[in-house]
């Protein structure tokens, strides 16, 4: 099946229009997709992800210029460094653990993150700051580094960006507002996956990115479009139905992986 460029970009803009709903890359859905439907090893599906993550992540911070200018981006600059600070090292660990540990291991440790991510979404995805925050001062740099850490660690095995991770920590441990927090996690995530990425170019599996150059290319552009139509989609679709819903197709994709381990 992933011979099929068509099955590739529909289901890359499906994915597409479901991360954009919600305001994430969707790779998080990709992933139980590229393992079930297209029969790439738990490894391969992984670079798989982070790749086109990178390529879908990398369109959407300009995108989101018009309305979270680049300016205030940068003017968080402490704080993305702050969270840089641990989730740099976290891709790179997290990446080398992917290569090391078995297939069947690495199966289970996908589940288990979906699992996390949908009980994210069903209890943390609409959390906000109401102007205070969890920590302060030393505290909150070390609890930032942490985060970063954990953070990376996550989005290197599960090949995500970790927009549905960094933004509920943005929120709650800088008090940052929910969209300028959606572009501070995409400066976040950029350098956070380059790093997991460069570590899984160091193992043979790196080849499966040549080996499917294409679906990569075609999967990318359904996903951008996808996440451009879920985006205008957002005042049809009733917000509350949304993170039970994707919570529910994420648990259900957590089952079939682990069965597929």
């Amino acid at each position: 099946m992933r011979n099929n460029k068509a099955a590739a970009f529909g289901c890359g803009t499906v994915i597409g229009i479901l991360g954009g709903l919600i305001g994430l890359g969707g790779a998080e859905f990709r992933l139980p997709l590229l393992i079930g439907a297209f029969r790439f090893p738990a490894l391969q599906a992984v670079i798989v992800n982070k790749a086109t993550s990178l390529i879908v992540v990398a369109s959407a911070l300009p995108f989101r210029a018009a309305t979270v200018p680049l300016a205030d981006v940068a003017a968080e600059w402490p704080v993305v460094l702050n969270l840089l600070g641990g989730s740099l090292l976290g891709a790179w660990l997290g990446a080398g653990w992917a290569t090391r540990i078995s297939s069947a291991t690495l199966y289970r440790v996908i589940a288990l993150l979906l699992v996390g991510i949908a009980a994210l979404l069903l209890f943390g995805h609409h959390q906000h700051a109401d102007g205070q925050v969890l920590a302060t001062g030393g505290l909150r740099i070390v609890a930032g580094t942490a985060a970063g850490f954990a953070i990376g660690v996550v989005a290197s095995l599960l090949g995500v960006a970790g927009g549905e991770l960094l933004i509920p920590t943005l929120v709650l441990l800088f008090g940052e507002d929910i969209k300028l927090a959606g572009s501070l996690s995409l400066a976040i995530s950029l350098p956070t996956m380059m790093v997991g990425f460069a570590r899984y170019s160091l193992d043979r599996s790196f080849a499966v990115l040549a080996r499917n150059r294409l679906f990569l290319l075609v999967m990318a552009l359904g996903s951008v479009v996808g996440a451009f139509i879920g985006g205008l989609a957002l005042g049809i679709v009733p917000s509350a139905i949304l993170p039970p819903l994707l919570a529910g197709i994420l648990l259900l994709s957590a089952v079939k992986v682990w069965r597929h381990g």
